[in-house]
């Protein structure tokens, strides 16, 4: 089956959004709960029918398409969300060839599913520490180990921790979503007008 980069483009708006709120929450020791829930909801929904669904909506990656939008036209503001998405890809292409650390997170991801059926929210703090330690458990035993940058009151804190963590297992979803789309390094070398261009009917 192949997908095009209108399909493509949604999974790395997924990687930007969770990745910002970690940036955010790392400075600020706060998030956007409507973001935070739209990337854990992606966490969950592991058999979503398209790629649109994985996250809900297109709408509700506005955010992340327009910060792939400015990062394409050299107006991002944030100049450590690139190396950070970077980090994110190259642990997961680690992450995919372990099987034992990807079924270790299905099952966890799947346990924590029937905990969200009785929350009723997937950024309920309950659901945000699970996975969290399940990020740091067993993805974050992989190398190259992301180092995320911020304000140690924050970072000092187990909530806040918990939560960069849990918003990290969001974006390594996103980056495997994004390779079974056929998405590559080669992308970014070759294909950034075509990207741009799907970006922008995205945001119509």
């Amino acid at each position: 089956m192949s997908f095009s980069f209108d399909d493509r483009v949604l999974a790395l708006a997924g990687i930007a959004q969770a990745l910002q709120q970690v940036r955010r929450i790392a400075e600020t020791g706060h998030s956007e709960a409507a973001v935070v829930r739209t990337a854990m909801d992606s966490v969950m929904r592991i058999d979503a029918p398209s790629p649109a669904a994985v996250y809900g909506s297109v709408a509700a990656l506005e955010p992340g398409l327009r910060l792939l939008r400015d990062y394409f036209s050299n107006q991002g503001k944030e100049e450590l969300l690139p190396r950070l998405a970077l980090s994110v890809m190259q642990l997961e292409r680690r992450f995919v060839r372990e099987d034992a650390t990807v079924n270790k997170v299905y099952t966890g991801i799947r346990r924590a599913n029937d905990r969200v059926q009785e929350l009723g929210e997937s950024n309920h703090p309950d659901i945000l520490s699970a996975m969290g330690a399940l990020y740091a458990d067993t993805i974050s035993q992989l190398k190259p180990r992301i180092m995320v940058q911020g304000n140690p009151h924050y970072l000092g804190q187990a909530m806040v921790v918990a939560e960069i963590r849990a918003l990290l297992l969001a974006a390594v979803r996103s980056a495997v979503l994004w390779r079974q789309l056929g998405g590559s390094y080669w992308d970014f070398l070759f294909s950034r007008k075509t990207m741009v261009e799907a970006i922008n009917r995205r945001l119509r």
